[in-house]
């Protein structure tokens, strides 16, 4: 199964602040460790606020900066939601998935609304 597939299956799961499980709710940070099987994720986080260089310096350790014109389905984008408020998202070849607070995991047709800040795509893990 690959990552867009990965990240299908969890439509339908909850949204939940700091979730990490299909039974209780997952966030964004939440969908992508389970879309790309990332087990240390730390707690207490906040994507609101002045976290950005942490959240970058967490994702350099399991992904690889993919240039915007390079994407594909599966990669991880990283956006601007509102005024210091970063979202993450899962490509998709129709679109992207990601976790709504109002509908929970889903995914959205066509390209994002907020501005992507920067793009990843998974490290071959060993």
């Amino acid at each position: 199964m690959n990552y867009a597939e990965r990240a299908r299956a969890l439509v339908g799961c909850r949204f939940r602040p700091q979730g990490r499980t299909v039974e209780f709710g997952l966030d964004c940070l939440g969908l992508a460790a389970m879309t790309y099987g990332v087990s240390q994720v730390p707690a207490n986080y906040r994507l609101r606020g002045p976290n950005l260089a942490a959240l970058l310096d967490g994702l350099k350790l399991h992904f690889r900066p993919v240039a915007a014109g390079r994407l594909a389905s599966g990669d991880l984008l990283l956006m601007e939601a509102g005024p210091s408020q970063v979202h993450l998202a899962v490509k998709t070849d129709a679109g992207f998935v990601h976790a709504d607070v109002r509908l929970g995991v889903v995914e959205t047709p066509g390209s994002p609304p907020w501005p992507i800040l920067r793009t990843f795509r998974r490290r071959r893990t060993r």
